[in-house]
């Protein structure tokens, strides 16, 4: 739950000097101010100066709000004994964490209505500032629906730092797969300056060695070996999904074989790369930089997902992960059934 709850004093806002109306007796603030700020500090976990900051308040007059709110029972708070609980907030995440032998898990709610990227861009932003980047340090990033979306929510600011992509440009028609403009975005959110890779994922024979040679692909390939924090998505297993990258043949099943992939890295359940036709062409950072790397940040939610987190955990591949408690679960589930057989 993001913030304190303190009840303060109120004070006067920045508004126009007219009285609000009444929103129950004994109350100055209406029920649609009291809902809004709810809402904002339980489902989307703000705190409660950025609440003052969107409705243009003081934190104290926002912190009577959420007093007000609890107060007429637009919010229910529940405190259960020990043992009684489900396992949500910090318990959850420190045995998920335990579990699959991560450095952290950060978690997030999923209110209807919001991208799951933007959902747990409060988690990532929490990561982010575990990893404790200074300027002149290199943050990657991914391809990816869950990164997109996250990318256009609110990021912490870490000034001075460059921000490059950790696999080529897909050819692909959705935006989430232009990892140019991811970069762009995050650097955008973060202060960073943005590096750009103008390489195909997966260029032709005929290519691929010149596209190594070149001089802007090499400045950002050889952040992949010294970057020590990156941000990426992870594939659903293959089988489960509608469509692959088109460089993937059509008319085979060169990937059945895997529960999941980062940066188009396809591996198994066991964590073993799963090879395809070309794929040692592959623009992408390895998947033995992501066991190197000190804070690989992997952001991902859905139980579809599980198989791949699971192998992807187990065999290093991130060191931290941001998802939902739904999630969450499942994968606690998961590492108890595997743990029986």
């Amino acid at each position: 739950m993001a913030g304190e709850d303190t009840d303060q004093g109120a004070t006067r806002g920045r508004g126009n000097g007219r009285r609000a109306p009444r929103g129950a007796a004994g109350s100055r603030f209406p029920l649609e101010l009291k809902h809004a700020a709810a809402t904002l500090y339980y489902i989307e976990e703000r705190t409660q100066a950025e609440i003052a900051e969107r409705l243009g308040a003081s934190v104290a007059t926002v912190s009577r709000l959420l007093s007000e709110a609890r107060r007429d029972g637009m919010v229910r708070v529940q405190v259960l004994p020990p043992g009684e609980g489900d396992g949500d907030g910090d318990d959850l995440a420190t045995r998920l964490a335990e579990t699959l032998e991560l450095d952290a898990v950060h978690l997030s709610s999923l209110p209807a209505g919001r991208s799951v990227g933007a959902a747990l861009a409060p988690a990532l932003s929490r990561a982010l500032l575990a990893a404790e980047l200074t300027p002149g340090e290199a943050l990657l990033v991914s391809s990816g629906r869950t990164v997109y979306e996250a990318a256009q929510a609110e990021l912490p600011s870490l000034p001075g730092i460059a921000v490059a992509p950790m696999v080529g440009g897909l050819d692909e028609p959705e935006v989430w797969f232009a990892t140019n403009e991811i970069t762009r975005q995050v650097a955008a959110k973060v202060g960073g300056t943005p590096r750009f890779l103008y390489a195909p994922a997966l260029p032709g024979p005929g290519l691929h060695e010149s596209v190594l040679h070149d001089p802007s692909t090499r400045r950002v390939v050889g952040l992949w070996d010294t970057a020590r924090v990156a941000i990426m998505g992870v594939g659903a297993p293959p089988l489960t999904r509608t469509s692959l990258h088109r460089f993937i043949a059509d008319d085979t099943d060169p990937v059945g074989a895997a529960v999941g992939d980062v940066c188009a890295r396809f591996y198994d359940a066991a964590g073993q790369p799963v090879p395809f036709p070309g794929s040692e062409r592959l623009i992408a950072t390895s998947l033995e930089n992501l066991q190197r790397m000190q804070t690989c940040i992997a952001i991902a939610a859905g139980t579809i997902k599980v198989p791949s987190l699971l192998a992807g955990a187990r065999s290093g591949y991130f060191s931290r992960l941001v998802t939902d408690r739904v999630t969450a679960r499942a994968l606690l589930d998961a590492a108890a059934s595997a743990r029986r057989r």
